[in-house]
């Protein structure tokens, strides 16, 4: 096969992920905009990330650079870091919702009704670390890192 051949398919995946990846950030920005998912610093975190990520990838994709690639990589870790701290996050608020309505849960108890419960959802920030693993597929061995190109050379997303 030639490189050609090769290459069309790859940069359709590729272009797949990095639209999937905009409508997601974009829809969940949204949402927790109308959400109000900004009460304290902790809150947020997600939507200036959100907000980030569809600036640079905005940025990457007028100019697809090795910077621009890093940045969203860089980014999409901090994602990451993001969705699994909302985790435990939302558990510890939930634990303490349920505990205002039951002060005798403990161990177990407390465990199951905190994972069980809707406020808040215990696993929405899970979103993040979804965003960062479909940014960094979309990022993995992307063309503008390629070192045998000229340096500042851009390249299609």
């Amino acid at each position: 096969m030639k490189n050609e051949e090769v290459a069309t398919p790859l940069r359709t995946i590729r272009l797949a992920l990095f639209s999937i990846l905009l409508i997601g950030m974009l829809g969940s920005g949204i949402e927790l905009i109308l959400l109000s998912h900004y009460d304290d610093w902790r809150q947020w975190l997600p939507v200036i990330l959100i907000l980030l990520g569809l600036s640079v990838s905005g940025w990457h994709a007028v100019r697809s650079t090795a910077l621009s690639v890093r940045l969203l990589q860089a980014l999409f870790i901090c994602f990451m870091a993001s969705g699994f701290a909302g985790i435990y996050f939302h558990y510890q608020g939930g634990a303490e919702f349920k505990l205002e309505s039951n002060p005798s849960l403990r161990g177990w108890a407390l465990f199951w009704e905190t994972i069980r419960g809707k406020v808040p959802p215990l696993l929405a920030p899970g979103v993040m670390v979804q965003f960062g693993l479909l940014g960094l597929v979309y990022t993995h061995r992307h063309p503008a890192l390629n070192r045998s190109n000229k340096r500042g050379e851009e390249h299609v997303t």
